[in-house]
């Protein structure tokens, strides 16, 4: 009787230092700063927005289909240029992209603007028709043809309009 009290009493403790598995909280996304209207996105808000495609290489040099949302028509959504015009003092305006562990990125507007730039920068959702892995996803911004990938931000969490003076 007393080794099953202490294989039990064992057990028990055994228990107790196994670590609770926290399930994360649904994924979302923060708008805001300069902007008209500030947002919050869930992972299914994003996902009803019309998603574009852009082929783009990583830096490991492997070239993918990434899918989602162009950074300019979140900006748009939000207000984010005055009359839907990027001229001016508008000019000044960046958007400051934050990731889940805190590393950030700028991108001027202008460099999101399609009547500015040639390439569509986008939040990726999907890549090659999946899903992003969870050391990317849920968002990703990928910027076709950028040489470093040093701005393709990976666990996006909130996206931030300032004007730099």
């Amino acid at each position: 009787m007393t080794k099953a009290l202490l294989l039990v009493g064992f057990l028990l403790l055994l228990t107790s230092f196994t670590p609770v598995q926290q399930v994360p909280p649904p994924a979302s996304l923060q708008v805001s700063g300069v902007v008209a209207r500030p947002l919050t996105w869930s992972a299914t808000d994003l996902a009803q927005h019309p998603h574009v495609t852009v082929r783009a290489t990583d830096k490991q040099g492997h070239e993918h289909r990434y899918a989602g949302v162009p950074l300019h028509a979140i900006l748009e959504a939000c207000g984010a240029v005055t009359d839907n015009r990027l001229h001016g003092k508008e000019l000044r305006k960046a958007l400051l992209v934050t990731a889940a562990d805190q590393y950030e990125v700028f991108f001027a507007l202008a460099e999101l603007d399609p009547t500015f730039a040639a390439r569509t920068i986008i939040l990726a959702d999907q890549c090659d028709g999946r899903p992003l892995p969870p050391t990317a996803g849920p968002w990703q911004v990928i910027v076709p043809g950028e040489r470093k990938p040093a701005r393709w931000i990976r666990q996006v969490v909130r996206l931030r309009v300032v004007i730099l003076p």
